[in-house]
C-alpha cells in the first residue's frame, strides 16, 4: 500500500517533478565534474608545475660551505665533497621512484678564456642535456636538463654527449663575439690544473670546444659555458663525480604534518609520512640510496606549488558545496510546493489514523526517487563535463571514475533528505480538523 501511494504521488504534477529532477541533475553534474577534477588536480597540477623545473637539490652532506652566486658554485675545484655519478641509477629504486621524473647532475669548474684583449675568468658547467642512466633493475632512464630545466632555450643546438662541443651563455657570447655569431666558433679553455696547480689528475693541456648553441636561462648560466659532464670531470680531475644534483619529482603539497620532525614521529605517523609523496619524504628516501647526501627542497618552487594547488582545490570544493546547496534548495522548494498542494490529502490521511511518520515517509520517498533519478543523470552529464574541462584546462581529458557514482547518488539522497526537513516539519504540524473544514 505504501509503495502504491508513493508511486501515485510520484507521477502527479509531472512539470514540477521534471523541474526538480532537472535541478538535481544540474547540481549533481557540477558536483561530479568538480569532484573528478579535484581528485585529479593534484597529479595534473604537479605535472604542470614541473615546467618550473626541479624542486629538490641534492648535495654532499659533508661539503664545505658553498660559495654560490646565482646558483653557480665559485669554490675552488679542489675544495668540497663530491658524489658518484655511478650511483644515480639508484634514484629509480626508491619507494616513490615513479614520482622521480628527472634528475640532472652539475659540476662547476673554474676556467679562463681570452676575448682577444684580456683573460676572462669563466665557469664551466658540466651537465647532461639528454642522457640515458642505467637502473639497477636492468632498465634505462632518460633524463637531463631537458627535463629538470625545461625553460632553458638554446639558439642553435645542444652539445652531443661525449663530444668536444659546448653551449655558451648569451651574455658571455655577446662579450666574446660582439660582432659575429658565437655558433660555429671554437674556444680554448684552461684546465683546472693550470689554474689551481694542485690537482694531479686534472687535464693540463688546453681544452678546445666547438660552440653549437647560445643558451638563454635568465640566470647565472648566461655567463657560463655548459659542456658534457665528462669534459668537466676531465678538466677538474674528478672523473665520474659531480657536486650538485637537481631532482624533479611529483610531490604532494606540504602541510603541517609534512613539516614535522620524522625522528619525533610515532611508528604509525612515520609510516604515513614515509608513504606520502611529500618533498621531505622523497628527499629522505634519496638520502637512503645515496648515502652522504642532503636533499633540500627548492622552496620557491615547492611553496608555489603548494599555494596554487591549495587554492585550486579549495575553489573546486567550494563550487561542489555550492552545487549541492542549490540542489537542496530545489528539493526544498519542490517538497514545500507539493505539501501545500496536497494539504487536503494530508488532513484526510491523518484523520484516518496515519501518523506523521507515514505521511512524512510518503513525501520523503518521493523526493528520494527524484534525487536518485537526478543523481544518475547528473553523473552522466558531469562525467562528460569533467572531460571537457580537463581537456580545456590541462590538455588531457579527466579519467572516468565509476567509483564516484555511488558517492554522487548518496550525495543526492543526502541533499533530498536535508532539503525536505523543513517542508516535512511543516506537514507534521498540520491538523486534520481545520483542513477538512476548509480553513
Amino acid at each position: 500500500m505504501f509503495a502504491r501511494l508513493v508511486g501515485e504521488s510520484f507521477i502527479r504534477s509531472p512539470r514540477r517533478k521534471l523541474l526538480a529532477v532537472a535541478a538535481v541533475t544540474v547540481g549533481m553534474a557540477v558536483a561530479t565534474a568538480t569532484l573528478s577534477m579535484a581528485l585529479d588536480v593534484g597529479d595534473r597540477l604537479a605535472r604542470e608545475f614541473r615546467s618550473f623545473g626541479a624542486n629538490l637539490l641534492v648535495t654532499p652532506q659533508s661539503d664545505t660551505l658553498p660559495l654560490e652566486i646565482g646558483g653557480v658554485d665559485y669554490r675552488p675545484i679542489d675544495e668540497g665533497s663530491y658524489l658518484k655519478e655511478s650511483d644515480l641509477g639508484k634514484l629509480k629504486t626508491i619507494f616513490w621512484r615513479h614520482n622521480i621524473i628527472g634528475f640532472t647532475p652539475f659540476l662547476d669548474v673554474p676556467s679562463r678564456i681570452s676575448d682577444g684583449k684580456s683573460v676572462i675568468e669563466v665557469t664551466v658547467i658540466g651537465t647532461w642535456y639528454q642522457h640515458s642512466v642505467a637502473v639497477p633493475d636492468g632498465t634505462a632512464f632518460k633524463t637531463g636538463a631537458a627535463v629538470t630545466h625545461p625553460w632553458w632555450t638554446v639558439q642553435g643546438s645542444w652539445f652531443a654527449e661525449g663530444s668536444n662541443e659546448c653551449v655558451i651563455g648569451e651574455r658571455l657570447a655577446a662579450r666574446l663575439f660582439p660582432a659575429q655569431s658565437a655558433i660555429g666558433q671554437t674556444i680554448e679553455l684552461d684546465s683546472a690544473q693550470k689554474i689551481a696547480g694542485s690537482i694531479a689528475n686534472a687535464r693540463n693541456s688546453p681544452v678546445l670546444l666547438l660552440v653549437t648553441g647560445v643558451l638563454s636561462s635568465g640566470d647565472a648560466e648566461d655567463d657560463a659555458i655548459l659542456v658534457p659532464l665528462g669534459i668537466a670531470q676531465a678538466m677538474s680531475g674528478h672523473g665520474g663525480e659531480y657536486r650538485r644534483l637537481f631532482v624533479s619529482a611529483l610531490t604532494k603539497p606540504e602541510d603541517s604534518f609534512s613539516q614535522r620532525d620524522p625522528s619525533r614521529m610515532s611508528p604509525v605517523e612515520y609510516d604515513r609520512w614515509y608513504c606520502s609523496p611529500y618533498i621531505s619524504s622523497i628527499g629522505r628516501q634519496i638520502q637512503e640510496v645515496l648515502p652522504g647526501t642532503e636533499g633540500r627542497p627548492i622552496r620557491r618552487v615547492a611553496e608555489t606549488e603548494g599555494r596554487v594547488l591549495t587554492r585550486v582545490s579549495t575553489l573546486l570544493w567550494l563550487v561542489t558545496l555550492a552545487a549541492l546547496a542549490a540542489a537542496a534548495l530545489a528539493i526544498a522548494a519542490t517538497s514545500a510546493a507539493s505539501i501545500l498542494e496536497r494539504r487536503a490529502e494530508v488532513g484526510l490521511m491523518k484523520a484516518l489514523g496515519a501518523t506523521n511518520v507515514v505521511v512524512g515517509g510518503i513525501f520523503l520517498a518521493e523526493q528520494v526517487l527524484l534525487a536518485v533519478t537526478g543523481g544518475a543523470a547528473g553523473f552522466l552529464l558531469g562525467t562528460g563535463l569533467s572531460r571537457v574541462l580537463g581537456e580545456s584546462v590541462f590538455g588531457i581529458p579527466a579519467n572516468l571514475r565509476m567509483s564516484l557514482l555511488p558517492i554522487i547518488l548518496a550525495l543526492a539522497v543526502f541533499v533530498a533528505v536535508v532539503g525536505s526537513i523543513v517542508p516535512l516539519r511543516r506537514a507534521a504540524l498540520l491538523e486534520p480538523a481545520p483542513i477538512l473544514r476548509g480553513e
